[in-house]
């Protein structure tokens, strides 16, 4: 599969329905995956960040891939694992990660359009042979939305808290990977109660969230726009930014964060 890369405008919101795709493997015509660029470019050695759709009951040859990536499931019902693993399928919420070098497949069971949100700290992702497998010494994981802990703002203090005492009905976090510490790179999801509103704050490290679950509500501090940001949405925080989030799902929100350090959601 070839890298795709679609031009971003200066904004850094990017709503879902405002996504361009392209396939990943144009030979393979319609069976191809879809990609949609949210941040950086994955033909090039930078961090990025990417939709990517599978086409009804997927599946990929063998492969691996030059680069360690790391997913979240958005929709459907998605595998990825060893070519001889039983099927495992991770619906919305679960994560995986994939390491460079490592022979997999990746499949997308039939009757569910899956769609996840893809992300590389260095690049360019490319697709080789499993003939040229190597061990980085990393090992994949495989994370089912159901067994994710969640932590709240008792067991992680510098996260945030309300006005008020805290309450059963606060945002959560959920630690995915990587370090908390200053200037160290990580990833969590972010689940806050329908209803809900709070204000996300990079604490001085420019931020990138995806909404996995949604929708959210969207606020720039200091702007007038409101916007609706569907599952597949993204929005950036540069340094010193807050945004106003209202989580308007039926049940809750997920929301993906990448950062470096720590961030704060303080819920209004």
């Amino acid at each position: 599969m070839s890298g795709v890369v679609v031009a971003q405008t200066a904004s850094e919101v990017v709503e879902r329905s405002d996504i361009q795709f392209q396939p990943l493997n144009p030979a393979r015509g319609d069976a191809s995956p879809q990609a949609g660029v949210l941040w950086g470019d994955i033909k090039k050695d930078i961090p990025s960040g990417a939709l990517i759709v599978f086409a009804d009951g997927f599946s990929s040859p063998p492969h691996i891939h030059n680069i360690t990536y790391r997913a979240v499931v958005i929709s459907g019902a998605v595998h990825n694992d060893d070519p001889d693993a039983e099927s495992m399928w991770m619906g919305p919420g679960s994560f995986w990660t994939q390491p460079a070098g490592e022979t997999h497949i990746t499949a997308a069971a039939e009757g569910s359009k899956g769609t996840a949100f893809l992300e590389i700290l260095e690049g360019p992702y490319l697709v080789q042979p499993s003939e040229e497998a190597f061990d980085n010494g990393e090992r994949p994981v495989n994370v089912d939305a159901r067994n994710i802990v969640w932590l709240d703002s008792s067991d992680v203090t510098w996260f945030g808290q309300s006005g008020a005492s805290t309450s059963t009905d606060g945002p959560e976090m959920a630690f995915l990977w990587g370090s908390s510490q200053d200037n160290q790179k990580n990833g969590t999801i972010l689940k806050l109660p329908t209803g809900s509103t709070g204000e996300l704050y990079g604490n001085g490290s420019w931020l990138r969230a995806v909404v996995i679950q949604g929708p959210a509500n969207h606020q720039q501090t200091g702007e007038s726009g409101l916007k609706i940001l569907e599952s597949g949405s993204y929005f950036g925080l540069k340094d010193g930014a807050v945004h106003k989030v209202t989580c308007k799902a039926k049940t809750e929100c997920l929301i993906y964060v990448s950062t470096k350090g720590r961030y704060s959601f303080i819920q209004i």
